[in-house]
């Protein structure tokens, strides 16, 4: 295609038909010519060229000569098109103007039914990993998520991007079901995300408190909400909620999977078993008529089988999630500390269970329990040295 042609071609954008155009630029290329030469160039049929000019003089694209023969002259493309363009250019701002009146009567419409547009855009599964991947990494404050194995798998997978985040000081808080605790995917999440468990069954991910991605456990599929804000208020509101209330599980991340699954299971135990009350019920009436070991095994609990150690270990892990205290042996004195910063007797359960033990073990103790302001604390004195590490 020639310039000449493609100038004809854009002409016609402009409202001219296909003769016109093809004479106009005929006419400013050549100069005043005959309307016979006119048609030569142009490639006219010779009947079209004299209805063409009149359209041209009536458009104010070219001049006629009332001579014979009759002459055309094209009028300069400046003083040609000042007109049409200035049409053009009305009929923009009269489109802009009508966009703007309707855009009015759209949010005056939804004001008065109460109710505002939500966006929401749907995602294959196998897109779901990739936009996980780039809204962790365009996260500026936050990052909150309640996930099962599903979405903690997806999590265990951008490790380089949640560690940017976790240089970025994002604050990043995830919410596990119990049973995901030691398992592969969750020793996988870089230390300084902040884990709880919880009783979780979906996968639902806050960033900012305001864009949320929403995962299908079952099919895979995945779902984005964007900065809706009765969406994102309430579910940061179910975030915080939720978050308050789930355990902390600091200290188990270096625990084998089996570790970690006994202790939480201990912990089960007292808190929806009512453990605690029994064996504190038993403390106080010094009884012996129930085996506290017996009574955890019953629960799924053997702890004759191990350790001291071991034991030691247990407890503390257990003392540190529930009330923030600790189990330690002390060879100086030669006794074990239990303490707890809740003053709820609540180290006083697991000191009895530390105290039949040793005396399974054929060592003699002495037990002395101390309430303070600060919590409270448990010493049980053994009779012969302890072998602890």
């Amino acid at each position: 295609m020639t310039k000449g042609q493609d100038l004809a071609v854009s002409l016609e954008e402009f409202g001219l038909s296909k003769y016109e155009a093809s004479a106009y630029v005929t006419l400013i290329t050549k100069g005043t010519i005959s309307a016979g030469e006119l048609a030569y160039y142009s490639n006219l049929p010779r009947t079209k060229v004299y209805p063409t000019l009149l359209k041209l003089e009536k458009k104010k694209l070219a001049i006629i000569s009332k001579s014979k023969p009759i002459m055309c002259t094209a009028i300069s493309p400046e003083d040609a098109f000042d007109e049409i363009v200035q049409e053009q250019i009305n009929r923009v701002n009269g489109m802009n103007s009508l966009v703007t009146k309707l855009k009015q009567v759209s949010e005056d419409s939804k004001k008065a039914r109460g109710s505002e547009e939500k966006r929401y855009f749907h995602l294959a599964p196998n897109y779901v990993f990739k936009q996980l991947e780039t809204m962790i990494d365009g996260s500026k404050t936050s990052i909150h998520a309640m996930v099962d194995s599903w979405g903690l798998n997806l999590f265990s997978q951008c490790k380089d991007v949640i560690l940017h985040a976790l240089r970025k000081n994002i604050d990043i808080k995830i919410i596990i079901p119990s049973s995901l605790v030691g398992t592969e995917t969750f020793q996988a999440i870089p230390d300084g995300v902040k884990i709880k468990i919880s009783d979780i069954s979906q996968n639902s991910i806050t960033f900012d408190d305001s864009e949320i991605l929403m995962i299908n456990s079952n099919n895979g599929k995945g779902a984005i909400f964007l900065s809706t804000e009765v969406l994102g208020t309430n579910q940061a509101k179910i975030f915080e909620q939720t978050w308050k209330n789930a355990t902390k599980i600091t200290n188990l991340s270096g625990m084998t999977k089996a570790e970690a699954q006994e202790t939480l299971k201990i912990i089960e135990m007292i808190n929806e078993n009512g453990l605690g009350f029994v064996l504190n019920s038993i403390l106080h009436s010094r009884s012996k008529e129930i085996d506290m070991l017996q009574l955890l095994e019953k629960n799924g609990v053997d702890l004759e089988a191990k350790t001291l150690d071991e034991i030691i270990a247990l407890v503390d892990s257990t003392l540190q999630i529930t009330c923030s205290g600790q189990a330690r042996y002390e060879p100086n004195g030669n006794h074990i500390i239990i303490e707890s910063k809740l003053n709820s007797g609540h180290s006083l359960p697991w000191a009895m269970l530390l105290e039949e033990y040793l005396n399974k073990k054929g060592f003699k103790t002495k037990m002395m329990y101390h309430d303070h302001h600060g919590g409270e604390k448990v010493h049980i004195k053994v009779d012969s040295k302890l072998n602890v590490n």
